[in-house]
């Protein structure tokens, strides 16, 4: 059996424990699955992307340890970069065979069961890489710059670039247009990305049949201003209490 680590977000592991891990992640095909990454020897660089991932991520971020089948097919490859299909195990082996594997990452193209998911454990919050692997000392990017992260304002100025984030009438107008659960997470996902009013736009999903929709609305409305947000955000922490089952 091959061991991989997976990284998300702290309020997500009472369903991990109890459902797994959902598909939802691009890869690079189009396809749906779970990126993750082999443990390592080296802590650091088994969770090497939890500083990067914290970028995007709203909240605390876990590490969940899953095993999966040595002749599992998956991808493996650096980010950015076409992924060669091969099992589990050669995964494991190309990656502890690299020099230096930062950016390095594997794709699962399904969903992970819990019967998969060993333990989740806390991690450290700065553990890693931000930006690219070998950013330290270099020329930074407005492009990588998060609104509403350290400086972020300040980068975007200096180093602008020709990729502003789409406008919110837009993201509404796909929200509106959105027939999968995945395409409402995908929007959602935008709209979480800059401080945000009129979270009553957004009221109709508090009771949303599926868990990692209301999961995924609970971490945007942490963006928004005003009551609307903080009673959304009850009405969400509310309703996990009296339908979730008690966590394994």
């Amino acid at each position: 059996m091959a061991e991989f680590v997976h990284i998300t977000t702290a309020r997500a592991a009472g369903r991990i424990r109890r459902s797994g891990i959902a598909a939802r992640s691009h890869g690079r095909d189009g396809g749906r699955g779970v990126y993750c990454m082999p443990v390592l020897p080296s802590y650091t660089l088994t969770c090497q992307w939890v500083r990067e991932l914290r970028r995007w991520q709203q909240g605390v971020l876990v590490a969940v340890q899953l095993r999966l089948p040595d002749a599992e097919p998956v991808t493996v490859g650096r980010y950015g970069t076409t992924p060669r299909q091969v099992t589990a195990a050669q995964a494991v082996a190309v990656i502890r065979g690299l020099d230096d594997p930062r950016g390095y990452e594997v794709f699962v193209p399904r969903a992970v069961t819990p019967g998969e998911v060993r333990r989740v454990r806390d991690v450290p919050q700065g553990v890693g890489w931000r930006y690219l692997p070998q950013a330290h000392g270099r020329r930074p990017c407005g492009c990588c710059a998060q609104r509403g992260g350290y400086k972020g304002a300040g980068l975007r100025r200096w180093f602008p670039y020709d990729g502003p984030p789409r406008p919110k009438h837009e993201l509404m107008a796909n929200l509106r247009d959105a027939a999968t659960a995945d395409e409402i997470i995908d929007v959602l996902s935008e709209l979480g990305r800059a401080r945000r009013g009129g979270a009553w736009e957004l009221a109709h999903l508090v009771e949303h049949p599926d868990p990692h929709v209301r999961d995924t609305l609970a971490g945007v409305l942490r963006v928004y201003r005003g009551r609307e947000a903080r009673q959304l955000r009850q009405r969400l922490r509310v309703d996990s209490v009296d339908d979730g089952p008690p966590d394994a």
